[in-house]
């Protein structure tokens, strides 16, 4: 089974490889595996498309939701070519993903220029704390509509 993961891995890395081939795309990509099939691919695209959440992992992930029609990727690995940030490590935790195997740590990204060990910690910190100014306001009539969520019938959860 080793053999397969590298193989998995390599080809994450081989898609970064590609990404930084071309103008402007970043240094990353990412594969998902199911049943030792990739379903899903996906290379940095942040700056192509203007988007800053277009990282390798998130366009992988959307690629094997679009492909096996469903929002739940569980059965499935992410084969990242760098340990992915908190936004990509939150997707892979909605997608419900059984696992992610990466290559480079997100300290080599540091040392690259990139900078999520700020967001990890930044994370971390209480609201009020964060860099990002975060104000909490009107939460009786938002916790209202998360109550009638929570009691619908017909709700589909994710």
């Amino acid at each position: 089974m080793r053999t397969k993961k590298v193989l998995f891995i390599r080809q994450a890395i081989e898609l970064s490889q590609k990404s930084l081939s071309n103008q402007g795309l970043g240094p990353f990509g990412a594969i998902i595996v199911r049943d030792n099939q990739i379903i899903g691919q996906g290379w940095n695209q942040v700056v192509a498309c203007n988007d800053p959440t277009a990282h390798a992992e998130i366009i992988a992930i959307r690629d094997a939701c679009l492909y096996l029609a469903t929002f739940n990727l569980q059965g499935c690995t992410l084969y990242s070519s760098c340990e992915p940030c908190p936004m990509c490590l939150g997707a892979a935790y909605w997608a419900r993903l059984d696992s992610i195997v990466y290559g480079a740590t997100r300290q080599d990204a540091a040392e690259a220029g990139f900078d999520d060990e700020f967001f990890y910690q930044d994370i971390c910190s209480p609201p009020a704390a964060r860099t990002i100014h975060m104000q909490q306001d009107l939460r009786d009539e938002a916790k209202e509509v998360l109550r009638h969520w929570a009691q619908a019938s017909d709700r589909t959860r994710y």
